[in-house]
């Protein structure tokens, strides 16, 4: 059974790893497979296998099927439908998911949409009349960045949008609709009595997994000491809560003879932990990372309630099973593998543990083994270990889970202020306690994300590390590790030149590598709580092993070029800062040294040449002054134009040759630019566009990509290929695609 079970979530799991979805009339196969597992034991893996692929398959083809239609893209539509989960307040209105129940068309079962009116009001469970406009699930795709439409599709939202117009209609009551409306008034009671202070975010989140209140400088000191998985209502807490009520139960079903006659204990204590947990669950408006949790429970009282809880293992496994049974894109979750993987080295470290004087003992070794165990997958999916994480751990997680948290369950269930207020006084310590953690000596290790195979190596060293003792040689366990830590990230050859064209929307970032400097062209647009800086820019230079940035490039004073500096700046070292900014603009100051781009400005970096050939326009359009930066090494080169137009492109071309491989397509394609002279001059063999997902304002234009395929350009757009990566090398001129090399099925 712990095989199968572990083969049946491995075949899910590799489905998810697929760049297209296999045909489903290949899953006709698993009736005479599982006929023939039955005679031979040996093919009851292979099954289990094939039926955790296909059945992730069909749940996969079903959720494509459900997303909008390309052809309503764009379109004004009427929708008749509910709000369902807690709508979120946004600087510019309110975001909300909306289950649909008629259209004038055709339309996805739930849309995510928002409403860019800060009068808007909707509330869980309303029935609104909506004008929409639609479109099709998509996201940035980048390197080490946050992969938006898994998420979109795991969640079952077919198409994202925003509000023209609405009219209420009235209001639906079901369970799950109560549930939500239960949620929301604890959520506006918190605020009321607290106010909007970082306190009341994360007791919201503790008590109803409202998450959105928490602002960004929190969940980087909570990534810092290591404490994220506290802030929300995460596996530990609803294992904790099912925990306390199988406690009380079984506490008191002993002391009631009648009841003790009539069932067992534990098997009443099991009942009442998978219902606590459920409950939780739903008070955590039935979260997915809350719903796995709940099913491993469920799993954990089933094989108590029928006496087989003997084989931890087997028991996980199971679990795990179900989990991905009852969503195959768990895998896809970090927090799965985390989860899973703290619970294994809890049973692997702590087998044999029961002498009472020793727990606090037991607990620092488990302590410090999750930590080390899980150091290898935190390097993977995150970049960063948090050294000052057992420490700020052994005082956050007692007073978190076993104090804040009920206190915020309490204040969420009974009308009374003096446990919120209690619970937002502790929260406020812990917070300067983890601001102390913060502040240590290398409380963080941050570094490039290893490579597969040496995570693989280094997991197989933590296992050695922290066997049990009599194991030979757990030293070399830290020797397997190492390679994880100190192996260097790839890195261009001397005279390579390794450019990075982000997908970040309506907007510009560009990142050169040579040998030994990285060069950043332009930061991307700022959102309304959010910057491509943070979003995009910061991970994928972690991601690489980029610690610093030797020159920052903020080509002109537009928001969709400039938006993610301030983050940038403020995360890495940046030695210098060359800009078409006024001298006073505050993001001077933020380098070491900060100039003008000038033209016949050029230096040289390992090999490669870069040199600035833009014209200052006195007096002109702040689009015309852009930074127009050459790059050229290995005999290619590539050419950053930022937004000039039609006045400076011809300036550009009568001052002398501008010949490229590679263009950086000038204002995202508007017809404003790219004019005839300029295409023909630069000649080249790749335009690179950098565009949103169907721009407003109709870039790129269908003229300009007609006049570069007519001169033999081939073309790249950020918005359909994602990220581009090119390749200035002696064995030559390399072009890709992020979203090819990520191949999944959802991104195609």
């Amino acid at each position: 059974m712990t095989r199968a079970a572990l083969a049946f979530a491995g075949g899910a799991a590799l489905l998810q790893m697929q760049a297209a979805l296999p045909a489903l009339a290949w899953a006709g196969l698993l009736v005479p497979l599982a006929a023939a597992a039955l005679r031979w034991r040996a093919l009851w893996l292979l099954a289990a296998f094939a039926a955790g692929f296909f059945w992730a398959a069909a749940w996969a083809q079903w959720r494509l099927d459900e997303r909008l239609a390309p052809a309503l893209e764009g379109r004004d539509l009427a929708v008749v439908g509910v709000v369902a989960g807690l709508p979120a307040a946004t600087e510019r209105g309110v975001r909300f998911d909306f289950e649909v129940e008629s259209g004038d068309a055709p339309l996805p079962e739930k849309l995510l949409l928002h409403w860019y009116d800060p009068a808007a009001r909707v509330h869980p469970g309303e029935r609104w009349s909506l004008a929409v406009r639609l479109r099709r699930p998509h996201g940035g795709v980048n390197p080490h960045g946050f992969d938006y439409e898994a998420w979109l599709l795991e969640r079952g939202i077919g198409a994202t949008g925003y509000v023209r117009a609405g009219r209420k209609l009235g209001v639906r009551n079901g369970p799950f609709d109560l549930v939500e409306k239960a949620r929301e008034s604890v959520r506006e009671r918190f605020l009321a009595v607290l106010g909007p202070t970082p306190a009341q975010g994360i007791l919201a989140a503790l008590a109803v997994g409202d998450q959105r209140a928490i602002s960004r400088e929190e969940w980087e000191l909570f990534n810092r000491t290591g404490v994220t998985h506290l802030m929300s209502i995460s596996g530990l807490h609803v294992t904790l809560v099912s925990g306390l009520a199988a406690w009380l139960v079984a506490a008191l079903w002993r002391r009631v003879p009648r009841l003790a006659a009539r069932a067992p204990a534990r098997r009443s204590a099991a009942l009442a932990a998978v219902v606590a947990a459920l409950g939780y669950t739903l008070l955590a408006g039935y979260a997915l990372p809350a719903q796995r949790t709940f099913w491993m429970v469920a799993v954990f009282a089933a094989a108590l309630w029928l006496d087989r809880i003997a084989a931890p293992w087997r028991t996980l496994a199971l679990a795990l099973a179900v989990v991905v049974l009852m969503d195959p894109w768990a895998p896809l979750s970090p927090g799965l593998w985390l989860s899973f993987g703290a619970v294994l080295l809890i049973f692997y470290v702590g087998a044999g543990w029961s002498a009472p004087e020793r727990r606090l003992a037991q607990w620092a070794r488990v302590q410090g083994a999750i930590t080390v165990g899980l150091a290898p997958a935190a390097l993977l999916l995150f970049g960063q270990v948090s050294l000052a994480g057992p420490l700020a751990n052994a005082v956050a997680i007692p007073l978190v889970s076993v104090v804040i948290t009920p206190l915020a369950l309490l204040a969420a269930l009974v009308p009374l202020d003096a446990p919120l207020e209690l619970a937002a006084w502790l929260v406020q310590w812990l917070l300067e306690f983890l601001e102390w953690c913060a502040a240590l000596p290398s409380a963080l290790w941050q570094q490039h994300a290893p490579g597969g195979g040496l995570v693989l190596l280094a997991l197989a060293g933590a296992l050695w590390l922290l066997a049990p003792r009599g194991v030979p040689w757990r030293p070399v366990g830290a020797a397997l590790m190492a390679p994880a830590f100190l192996v260097p990230p790839a890195a261009p050859a001397p005279g390579e030149a390794w450019i990075t064209v982000f997908d970040v929307g309506q907007g510009l970032a560009v990142l050169v590598r040579t040998a030994g400097h990285a060069l950043l062209y332009d930061t991307g647009p700022a959102f309304a709580d959010d910057d491509s800086g943070a979003r995009v820019i910061v991970p994928a230079l972690r991601g690489e092993g980029i610690a610093a940035l030797d020159l920052v490039v903020l080509s002109h004073e537009d928001s969709d070029h400039l938006g993610g500096a301030l983050s940038v700046l403020e995360s890495f070292e940046t030695r210098s800062l060359a800009s078409s900014l006024p001298a006073a603009h505050a993001l001077q100051p933020l380098a070491v040294s900060a100039r003008p781009c000038r033209r016949g400005d050029a230096w040289r970096w390992d090999g490669v040449r870069f040199e600035f050939l833009n014209f200052a326009e006195a007096g002109g359009s702040r689009n015309n002054g852009s930074c127009v930066l050459h790059i050229a090494a290995a005999g290619h080169s590539l050419l950053l134009t930022g937004d000039i137009e039609r006045r400076a492109e011809l300036e550009l071309v009568k001052a002398g040759p501008v010949k490229s491989d590679v263009l950086v397509v000038p204002h995202h394609g508007s017809r404003t630019s790219s004019t005839p002279e300029l295409v023909a001059a630069v000649s080249p063999r790749w335009a690179i566009v950098p565009v949103g997902y169907r721009s407003r304002f109709g870039h790129p234009h269908a003229q300009v990509l007609e006049r570069y395929r007519s001169a033999g350009a081939r073309i790249a757009r950020t918005d359909l290929d994602g990220a581009v990566h090119i390749l200035l090398a002696p064995q030559g001129l390399g072009v890709e695609s992020e979203r090819r090399l990520r191949a999944r099925y959802w991104l195609q």
